[in-house]
């Protein structure tokens, strides 16, 4: 149902929708859940009229401690990926927003469905994901991203590539630790160096973007997340 809705409808219905756990997510390191949220304008219609979505909930209470990144901030790094995502026009990460569920405060994500036994490894050679991959590779070098895992690219049924599992990013100390160096010596696609341009634009702290991700993260990390967008600037070739 979820490709066939609009953005706004599917955040509206992320936020707003009844949630009910489906149960636990196996291998994750921290409490995830699968849950169904319906859309509270279609309750009371008819059953086959009604809206219902899957997500990911990952409750705040739920977060394994880390020693390098604040408690309780796993959730908000998830949701600051969504609009880095969203602010670069890449539609990487999946629709994500930041609500109370069962299990308390936590982040809410649109469930990808693809085939599991699809994931980096077993397409990166494929020339129709090329400019995706790249995207990723440079959204990861941007974020800081501590864990791109080949399992964290998925891919949905009609050929997109989507990136999960963002809530160790934005580290103000280098941490970046990921599978994606197939594009180390090539050039940086002009698009994408102007979109990084946009991008570094609405950061300024008076931007929409830029006073969301001071709210989610802290001074710091927004300054270091600045710099490492300065640096792909200046640098043509994707880095090594």
């Amino acid at each position: 149902m979820s490709e066939t809705l609009p953005l706004d409808d599917i955040l509206r219905i992320l936020t707003e929708g009844d949630m009910n756990s489906l149960g636990m997510m196996p291998w994750g390191s921290n409490y995830t859940f699968l849950v169904q949220l319906a859309d509270p304008k279609t309750k009371q219609k008819p059953a086959h009229e009604q809206v219902e979505l899957l997500g990911v909930y990952k409750p705040r209470r739920g977060e394994a401690p880390l020693w390098d990144f604040p408690s309780g901030t796993l959730c908000l790094r998830e949701y600051a990926a969504y609009l880095v995502s969203e602010a670069l026009g890449w539609t990487i990460v999946p629709p994500t927003v930041l609500r109370n569920g069962e299990n308390g405060f936590g982040s809410v994500q649109l469930f990808i469905d693809n085939d599991p036994n699809q994931h980096f490894f077993t397409f990166r050679e494929e020339d129709t994901v090329c400019e995706q991959l790249q995207r990723i590779a440079l959204f990861d070098l941007a974020t800081n991203n501590a864990d791109r895992k080949s399992g964290h690219c998925l891919r949905d049924r009609d050929g997109q590539v989507w990136a999960i599992d963002h809530g160790i990013c934005f580290n103000a100390d280098y941490k970046l630790r990921t599978v994606i160096w197939d594009f180390a010596g090539q050039p940086i696609p002009k698009d994408m160096v102007a979109d990084l341009q946009s991008l570094r634009s609405q950061m300024q702290d008076g931007k929409t973007l830029g006073k969301a991700l001071r709210k989610l993260l802290d001074d710091d990390e927004v300054r270091a997340f600045e710099k490492r967008v300065d640096g792909l600037l200046k640098i043509k070739p994707f880095p090594s």
